[in-house]
């Protein structure tokens, strides 16, 4: 049997082969690929043509094709999958994609062919929760501003001021916006710090150990009032694109916080960077943009009041590993006719 792995620079493909071979075995034909992401950005958006249905991949149709050529199964992290290219991997019937939001396959394609589909979701919980926390950090205690200026010459012992400095986490009360597995590994990060945490989460309710930390569930527009600081958490659906605007911004608190290491469509910059420059929102903290890469004049890059990272909340080295994993233990319940943990499709 065929197995071609389509793998990256973060996700190399040895990585996943040796996880494989973990789980199943040497006695396959393992065909390996490395795309040089994330060196090369990868297609953000929604494709055109063939591709109009996938997203934030890195490859064409023909050397997609080549690849796979007879193989049974495809495991990648990025490959673009579409029905184009479905039809001409006849013997495809299993594609493991090491990702928690599959968006770069055509699920629907894969349902019609009878392919079987399974990810690895949650795979970089704890990686985003971390980072999340680092940001809040760097943007109250002024960690960022006292770098950044450091860097340039500029010794600002003024940030020791009463008016100037910033207050300890203990001090703040923290509104998460979605509070699935993310979301909830932040709260169990910040409890140890002594904030005071509020969520808003249509779809989940308070557990007995929420009600333990002091975690409260209220309405957005309670979160959007009460919180000292705001980190975002929710998914990209067609509700929640631009999920805080300009009106929402206006309803935070003045001198507060906005953190999003989730995905840029749920936040407009362009009102957020309002808010930033008027001295409505004191700062903000962003891992993820609109538009990637961020282009060279971007407004934020003017400003004194914000932490910018280019989208790497989610990469940790246990990531990569955890990810692969997930993925071949999958692939053995898969080749062993078991439930599979994962299945999408």
């Amino acid at each position: 049997m065929k197995i071609s792995i389509y793998g990256d620079s973060f996700v190399k493909s040895e990585i996943f082969k040796s996880k494989i071979i973990n789980q199943i075995g040497e006695n396959y034909d393992y065909i390996l690929k490395d795309v040089n992401w994330p060196d090369t950005p990868f297609h953000n958006d929604y494709g055109e043509g063939n591709f109009s249905k996938i997203k934030e991949y890195l490859g064409n149709e023909d050397e997609v094709i080549d690849h796979i050529g007879r193989s049974e199964i495809l495991i990648t992290d990025l490959a673009p999958i579409s029905d184009s290219i479905l039809n001409k991997v006849p013997n495809l019937k299993f594609i493991g994609v090491s990702r928690g939001g599959p968006v770069n396959i055509d699920i629907e394609a894969c349902k019609k062919k009878s392919i079987t589909v399974v990810n690895a979701p949650g795979r970089n919980a704890s990686a985003v929760a971390e980072f999340t926390v680092a940001k809040i950090l760097a943007e109250t205690r002024l960690i960022t501003l006292g770098h950044s200026t450091l860097m340039k010459g500029e010794w600002r012992g003024d940030l020791y001021r009463l008016d100037r400095t910033g207050k300890e986490l203990s001090e703040l009360t923290i509104g998460l916006i979605g509070y699935s597995h993310i979301g909830k590994l932040v709260k169990n990060l910040l409890i140890a710090f002594g904030c005071k945490i509020i969520f808003s989460d249509p779809y989940v309710d308070l557990t007995d150990q929420d009600i333990k930390d002091g975690v409260e569930k209220v309405s957005f527009e309670n979160l959007l009032k009460n919180s000292d600081v705001i980190s975002i958490h929710a998914r990209v659906t067609k509700e929640t694109i631009n999920l805080i605007g300009e009106k929402e911004i206006r309803k935070m608190k003045k001198g507060s916080y906005l953190i999003n290491t989730a995905r840029g469509p749920l936040l407009d910059y362009e009102a957020l960077h309002k808010a930033l420059s008027d001295g409505h929102l004191r700062g903000a903290a962003l891992d993820t943009f609109y538009q990637e890469p961020l282009p060279e004049n971007h407004i934020f890059k003017n400003l004194n009041n914000v932490t910018i990272t280019p989208h790497i909340a989610g990469a940790s080295v246990k990531t990569a590993y955890y990810a692969a994993e997930v993925i071949a233990k999958d692939l053995k319940n898969y080749l062993d006719g078991k439930e599979l943990i994962n299945k999408i499709c």
